[in-house]
């Protein structure tokens, strides 16, 4: 009989010990992963803060005599139908890619925070008409609205900044408002209340703070967004009119060439799809941390 117990306490145990072995090979594996999205992302921020660093060729540089040359190890990524190293554009056109992901993101999330906010906690007649006016903006495709405004007001960083920006409002207004409704019925903010503290301390001191988490989750997923919605303005011509291209307009540069200089494309492509795919890896994780019941799976 204490042999059979023995017996099952050495299972359990072990099994235990296994459970505990593959929980931390996926932390270590989500872990690897969150390192090495965050060295892209820091990588390519790096690359619009000092693209001279990096950079090999002036992105306006034509080398008359290397066009349309395919990578190799003096052109890591080619050269395009001016001579241009590709590697050097792509590296000069991150500041400007990354400049509207970030721009629209801060200005959308902000306004659509305002809207959200206010919309949850005054309520009333003030809530119907914010929320009504957000339900016309979201029965319009993000990338259909961003493409009218963007086609009203024309080229130009400015315009293109707006055009993305306010595609992305009715998102964050939505998300603000529900966070803002849910905390606002939970009884620590009625026991402050019963306290005597004004609507506004209340507001300020307790319902902003815990309802910011979810708001800047979605920022860091929207900064993705934000970009592929801006490189298909850029695409379509609707975006920015420089010497040094941005991501969507090398990508529209080099259509009319794929089968005769593939990584015309593919490059500035595969800029974009890594810049996004890390973007969103750390927003995952972002919320994931955020979020109390996964903290307590993972624990």
């Amino acid at each position: 009989m204490r042999e059979a117990i023995t017996a099952k306490a050495v299972w359990r145990e072990r099994g235990r010990r296994q459970l505990a072995s593959l929980r931390f090979r996926r932390i270590a594996a989500a872990d690897a992963l969150l390192v090495l999205a965050g060295a892209v992302v820091l990588l390519i921020i790096a690359c619009a803060i000092v693209p001279g660093w990096i950079a090999p060729y002036a992105p306006t540089e034509m080398l008359t005599d290397n066009i349309l040359k395919p990578p190799s190890t003096d052109h890591l990524f080619g050269t395009d139908y001016f001579g241009r190293d590709i590697f050097s554009v792509v590296v000069h056109g991150s500041r400007d890619s990354l400049f509207i992901g970030f721009a629209s993101v801060l200005i959308g999330g902000l306004a659509g925070g305002i809207i959200g906010a206010v919309s949850g906690y005054v309520g009333g007649i003030a809530d119907t008409i914010l929320m009504r006016c957000n339900d016309i903006l979201m029965t319009i495709p993000g990338i259909l609205l961003a493409l009218a405004i963007a086609g009203a007001l024309g080229p130009g960083m400015f315009n293109i900044v707006l055009a993305v920006a306010v595609a992305s409002i009715p998102g964050y207004a939505r998300v603000m408002r529900a966070q803002i409704i849910s905390i606002k019925s939970r009884t620590f903010i009625a026991a402050s209340s019963s306290m005597g503290a004004s609507p506004m301390h209340i507001f300020w001191r307790h319902v902003l703070p815990n309802a910011l988490s979810p708001l800047l989750v979605m920022a860091t997923i929207g900064i993705g967004t934000s970009i592929l919605t801006g490189s298909g303005l850029s695409f379509l011509g609707l975006g920015l009119l420089r010497e040094v291209p941005d991501w969507g307009t090398l990508l529209s540069q080099g259509r009319g060439y794929l089968t005769v200089a593939w990584w015309m494309c593919t490059f500035p492509g595969l800029a974009i799809t890594l810049f996004v795919l890390a973007v969103n890896i750390i927003g995952d994780r972002l919320r994931d941390d955020m979020d109390p019941k996964k903290r307590r799976v993972r624990g």
